[in-house]
C-alpha cells in the first residue's frame, strides 16, 4: 500500500498525484491520499490496511488446508467502535 501524506500541502508536492498513482499500478499495490488536516482518507488508510492484511492472512489459511501449524500465530485485538476512538481523543488530547 503507498499512501501519500500530507495532501492538504498541495504547493509542497514532492510527487504528482499521477506520479504516485501510475508507480503504484506498476508494482500492483493500491494508492490513496490522505490529510489529517482536511480529515481525509485517513480512517479509510487505516481500515484498507486491516482490510489487505486479513486478506493475506486469510488466503495462508487456505493454501495452509487443514495444517494449522502452518498459520500464523496471534491474539484477537479488538479496536472498538469509531465512537470509542472519537470519546478517548476528547479526553485525553489538547483540550484545555
Amino acid at each position: 500500500m503507498l499512501v501519500g501524506n500530507k495532501a492538504d500541502l498541495r504547493h509542497l508536492r514532492a510527487v504528482p498525484t499521477e506520479e504516485a498513482k501510475a508507480y503504484a499500478e506498476k508494482e500492483n499495490t493500491y494508492f490513496m491520499e490522505t490529510s489529517a488536516l482536511e480529515a481525509l482518507n485517513v480512517e479509510t488508510a487505516f481500515t484498507e490496511v486491516l482490510t489487505q492484511i486479513y486478506h493475506v492472512v486469510s488466503r495462508k489459511a487456505l493454501d495452509a488446508g487443514n495444517d494449522p501449524s502452518a498459520l500464523p500465530k496471534g491474539q484477537t485485538i479488538n479496536v472498538g467502535s469509531k465512537d470509542d476512538v472519537s470519546a478517548v481523543k476528547k479526553t485525553t488530547c489538547c483540550s484545555a
